[in-house]
This record gives structure tokens, C-alpha cells and sequence, in this order.
């Protein structure tokens, strides 16, 4: 994580996801979340890479929603609206992932081919093939490994 990019007060991660709905926008809050509660000037934001507004009904999905609610997690810790990604995000972050590799990466490929190797690529399967009771917790999981990773390299500096 980190990278060559000037330290000019919260470093930055991004979550992408496809519709920036339901995977990315819990990603982002539960990271805010546990970033917050660590003290440690990292913050997440996400982005989609093919929004469907015709598939995805409101600003955000039910099921996202209500684990943020289970958890005691502000739903203003993640964007009002998805917004789909944009160059400057990617020249913002300082560590992208994005959450289903063979998903993601052949957008990555035809949006933004020269950024396709700075990207992490997780393996977290949409409603199609997993549950969000299948889902969601392995985001937290991974979310959680990132911050373990964000807080022992600040403690190497």
C-alpha cells in the first residue's frame, strides 16, 4: 500500500465494484468505520465500473443497508448516490481494489487499461453466485486484513 503519492493529510483507498451499490459502498463504510475508530488518517471511498441504474433501484442496496444497520454502522460513512469511476479517482487513490477479479479486471481492461496492474483484485461474488450472508462478512474479513496491513506499516515508519 502507500505508493509515491505526497502525503497531503488522509491517504486514500477506493473500492470498485460494478454498480457501486452493494459490495463497494459496504467495503467503503466499514472501512471508514474501523478507520475512525483506529485514529489512523486513511479514508475509503468507492466507485462503479458499469453502473446499471435500470438493475439497481435507489441509492444504495437493501442488503448493504441493513448489515450496516446490524452493525451499528452510519450509512453516511459511504456515498449518497454510486458514481462510477472517473480517471482522477484512480490518480486520488493511494490503493485500489476492486472486488471480483474476473469481473472487474476485463472492465478495468477497456475503461482503463493502463491502470488494470495497480489494482488488487479480490474474489467477493455478487448476488448472482453468493448470498449477502455469504458476501458481506468476507468483505469485512478482507477489510479488516487491509486495515491490519494499513496499521503495520504505519508502524514501520
Amino acid at each position: 500500500m502507500g505508493g509515491t503519492k505526497p502525503n497531503t493529510g488522509n491517504q486514500w483507498i477506493l473500492f470498485l465494484c460494478t454498480g457501486n451499490y452493494y459490495r463497494s459502498r459496504f467495503a467503503e463504510a466499514i472501512f471508514n468505520h474501523r478507520a475512525e475508530q483506529l485514529g489512523i488518517g486513511w479514508r475509503a471511498f468507492s466507485r462503479g465500473l458499469d453502473l446499471q441504474p435500470h438493475v439497481n433501484f435507489g441509492p444504495i442496496s437493501k442488503y448493504t443497508r441493513e448489515a450496516l444497520a446490524e452493525r451499528s454502522i452510519p450509512i453516511e460513512l459511504t456515498a449518497k448516490e454510486p458514481a462510477a469511476l472517473q480517471r482522477q479517482d484512480l490518480i486520488k487513490a493511494h490503493h485500489i481494489i476492486a472486488l471480483k477479479e474476473a469481473e472487474h479486471r476485463p472492465l478495468m481492461h477497456a475503461q482503463f487499461p493502463d491502470s488494470v496492474d495497480s489494482v488488487e483484485y479480490w474474489t467477493v461474488h455478487d448476488l448472482d453466485a453468493a448470498t449477502a450472508e455469504e458476501a458481506l462478512p468476507m468483505i469485512e474479513k478482507l477489510v479488516a486484513q487491509v486495515l491490519d496491513d494499513v496499521l503495520e506499516k504505519s508502524n514501520q515508519v
